[in-house]
Parts: C-alpha cells; structure tokens; sequence
C-alpha cells in the first residue's frame, strides 16, 4: 500500500514518521539533536548536524515501516516555528541555527515597544514581535554581528532548511511566511515590515511562498543516499509545526480551538477573515483566505520536563532500567496530591511568559508539609492556567465550543480533564500519537492528490478519541485558584526585572 513520510523537528528531537494513506501510523524513528547556550538567553543548534540526525531518523523509520522507499508517495516537514536558519549566498549554513526558546533579542523588542514599531507591526502583519521571532532576531545579528548579517542569501526556518537539505530548493510556505514579514490582509510579503523592523536590505533574502500542499521539489541523489528516499521522490512545502499539530487532530477548522501543550503553550483557532489584538498572532492558515490565530508563550510542559529531570533523578533512572513510564512512577504521588486542597500556586515561567521573557518560574504557599506531589500538581495546574489566559483572549474574539488536545501529557486522563476544568470546555484527544508529523503527511499526501486538501484528509482520517467534560465543582475552585494566579502574577510585574538584576553582572557581589 502506498505510504506517505512526515517529518516533525521539535527544539530537541527530530522525528520521521511513516503512514499508510489511511492514516495508520507504520513507524517512528527519533533522534536527539543536542542544543547549545554558549551565553545565557542563547539557544542554538548545528544546522549540519540537525541534517544528520534527520536524514538517520527517515532512513530508520523507512527500515522498520515495512515497507519499501519506493512506496512513499511523498514527503513534507514541519517544525519548530520562529528561530532562523541562515544560509549565505552559496547556501551554506551561516552559522548556527537559532531556536525558539532563544531570548537574546529581549533588548531590541523591549526598544521597539518604546519606539511606536509594535503599533506599526501589528496594524501591517498583524502581530507584535517578540523575542524570537526572525525580525527581532535578524535585528539583533544586524546590530551586533554585522559580519554575519551582510553575509545573509537566505532567511529559513527550521523546517526549510531540513526540506533545502532534501530537495536543493529555498522556499517557504504561507503559514511560515507569515512569522514576521507579510501583509495580514493580502497573506504576501510586505516590504513595508522590513522598513518598519530597518531590515530592506533583506528583501532578496526571503524565500519564494509555496503552498504547503504543493509540490515544491525533489529528494536529490545526494539527500537519497543519506536518507534511504528514492531520489526523485516529490516534497511538499511543509508547514510550521503550530499548524500541522492543528491539522493532525482535526483542530485545523474555524469552531475549534486546537491546544497544543508541549514546550510552548500554543492555543489556536482559524478564521475566514483577519482579527487583529496585541494577545495574539494574526497569522496564514493553510488555505488562502483563511487565518490562524494563535496565543502562545514558551510556558507549558518544558515546566514539567524540567521538574522531573532536576528533582526526580533517581525516579527517571528506575523507569529507564525496568522500562516503565516516569510517568506512571510519579503518577502514585501526584494522584493522592490531587484530591486534596493546597495552597500551592505555580507560575511555569521558567522559559517565558505571556507577561514577557523577564518574568520568571515560582512557587507561592509553600509550606514545610507539602511533598513532591504538591509541588508535580502545582506544576501542572500552573501549565493549564497559562493555557486558560490565551484561551480566554481567544474567547472574545473567536466563538469555538470545543478543544483538541494533543502534546505532552494529552494521553494522561489526568492531565486531560485537569484542561477541561480549567478552560471550562469539552477537551478531546485525538487518536494521534504523532500529531505534527501527521500534519505534514496529510501535506505531503494532498500534494499527490490522494486528498482534496490536508483538511480534508484530517476530516476523513482524524479518528476522535477520548472527551473530557468539564466538572462543575472542579471548575469552580479552579476558577478562583486561577484568579488568585492572575492576581499574584500582576503583583509581580514590578518585581521580576529586579530579581533579574541579581543575576546580571551590574549586580552587586557577593561578600
């Protein structure tokens, strides 16, 4: 039976995963493509061994689908959004690739929002910039690595670099075009955004819009060789990774809102006209003529990663040893913690935060009888509750009556009706356990025509899994723990760039 290939690149893993064209997931492989924080708010990766790892990855999954190359019909990635990948002009890799957790550019948005330039972006592209997207970062490079900066052929995201790599071809697609640089009413390039970011000389350096579900080139002898792909197999464009998690669970739809909770916390909902507010990104959807708009910040479950690989060691060793879930293991604490009234409140600002990247990770009503359990369930309630203040910007905006769920800890029960309470909607998981990978096949798969359009192979194919409804009871005590969140989290707005002060190097020392 034919088969499709989708690529998925997150901020630590890069993933191909093969699927019969009826949606059945054949295999995944993985491989782990280690970051680099050379100074703090810095966060980057070696684009040629982001290659490696992926080309190691496809040539993996093809071995275990069972399956031959020759029935992969098609191919398309996606990936991790915002970041940039340069390529000078003999396209060779200028550089490390910069992710999206990277903040360095907090300096350049922080004077953009003195300067008039968010009002002015939001009106043209219809979103503010913020610290890792291209424009604030390439504003950074331009100003404080001008030698790299004129050296710029080409300006990619994660997932065109890994399709150039395949196919030799520089493109991007509509929903990755649209980051930074393009008009919100026309959905092309505007070079106003580069007057309005000081960044004209770039206007050559953008890549050409192909569709996402449009054949955009072919696996090269070179990238076959490495991947195990016949060469002349066709790519698709691709899409930015928000989007494809979206489409993967059947969320991709104007009634819907699609949540996504992995490292970002990504809330998003397509609409048939442009609506513009400073608490979210007025972006391309898929189709033309359709937007997404999504309210994120980097504050989801990266807060639970971290926790568990910082305070639960010895747990992850065992489970690593005997094969069992971490999960599983810390479930027997978080469980009993989660009938039980606590003080605990958490903001999960560790990486970032919807009050910006000055705002840090704490814990309030902390007291010497809480256990680990208090402090997993403070975790994870913290996480939806950061979810819950994009989901209510959405709100007054969007009318949607239902969410999908997918991302780390969507297959938890626990986890899934914890959402549901809190954002106060019926919460389904879809029968997806690789959501954005599935994503870019569906691309990949209506660029051959075996669908009429990636929507309407999610609409066929998205099988609904479990729904969640929302408890009353629950709700209600949610409810006031989360306006006590809201309440603690503008209190402290004055004080987070003070306790950043006492990590900088103007700080006082030690005596």
């Amino acid at each position: 039976m034919p088969s499709l290939l989708g690529i998925d690149n997150g901020l630590t893993v890069s993933k191909a995963v093969v699927f019969d064209i009826g949606g059945t997931q054949l295999s995944v492989a993985r491989r782990r493509v280690p970051q680099s924080m050379p100074h703090p708010r810095w966060v980057e990766r070696d684009m040629v061994s982001l290659w490696r790892a992926t080309a190691e990855a496809i040539a993996e999954a093809i071995a275990s689908s069972g399956r031959s190359a020759a029935d992969i019909e098609a191919v398309a990635a996606t990936a991790h959004g915002d970041g940039v990948y340069l390529v000078d002009r003999e396209r060779r890799p200028l550089g490390p690739g910069i992710l999206s957790l990277d903040s360095r550019a907090g300096d350049v948005v922080r004077r953009w929002s003195r300067e008039g330039v968010f009002e002015a972006a939001l009106e043209l592209t219809g979103q503010i910039p913020h610290v890792s997207a291209p424009s604030a970062l390439l504003a950074w490079i331009k100003r404080h690595d001008p030698g790299r900066y004129w050296k710029i052929g080409a300006v990619l995201a994660c997932k065109d670099w890994l399709r150039f790599c395949l196919t030799g071809v520089v493109c991007a697609d509509p929903t990755e075009a649209s980051t930074s640089f393009t008009n919100v009413i026309t959905q092309t390039y505007a070079l106003g955004a580069l007057k309005i970011y000081g960044l004209e000389e770039l206007s050559e350096a953008l890549p050409p819009i192909k569709g996402a579900a449009e054949i955009v080139g072919h696996v090269t002898p070179e990238a076959a060789s490495a991947t195990g792909l016949l060469a002349g197999t066709p790519v698709a464009g691709g899409l930015h990774d928000v989007t494809a998690s979206a489409l993967g669970i059947g969320g991709h739809e104007t009634d819907v809102l699609a949540v996504v909770a992995g490292t970002y916390s990504i809330n998003e909902v397509v609409s048939t006209a442009p609506r513009i507010d400073l608490r979210w990104f007025c972006r391309n959807a898929i189709a033309p003529g359709r937007w997404n708009s999504m309210s994120i910040s980097p504050a989801s479950t990266a807060n639970y990663d971290w926790f568990l690989d910082t305070l639960c060691l010895r747990e992850q060793e065992a489970a690593a040893a005997s094969g069992d879930s971490i999960h599983a293991i810390i479930a027997k604490e978080v469980d009993p913690a989660l009938k039980r009234r606590s003080t605990l409140l958490f903001h999960p600002f560790l990486f970032g935060s919807p009050a910006g990247e000055i705002a840090s990770a704490s814990f309030f009503g902390l007291h010497g009888w809480h256990d680990r359990g208090d402090l997993i369930k403070a975790v994870l309630e913290g996480i939806a509750f950061n979810h819950r203040t994009h989901i209510d910007a959405l709100r007054e905006g969007f009318p949607f009556r239902e969410a999908r769920l997918t991302g780390g800890g969507s297959r938890n029960p626990t986890f899934a009706q914890l959402f549901a309470d809190t954002i106060r909607l019926p919460v389904t998981v879809a029968e997806v356990d690789e959501a954005a990978a599935f994503g870019a096949a569906l691309c990949a798969g209506a660029a051959v025509g075996r669908y009429a359009s990636p929507e309407e192979g999610a609409r066929r194919l998205v099988k609904g899994g479990s729904t969640y409804h929302p408890d009353p009871a629950r709700s209600e005590e949610l409810n006031a723990r989360y306006a006590l969140f809201r309440r603690l989290a503008e209190a402290m707005k004055p004080f987070w760039p003070e306790i950043e002060a006492l990590g900088s190097a103007r700080a006082e020392p030690l005596r």
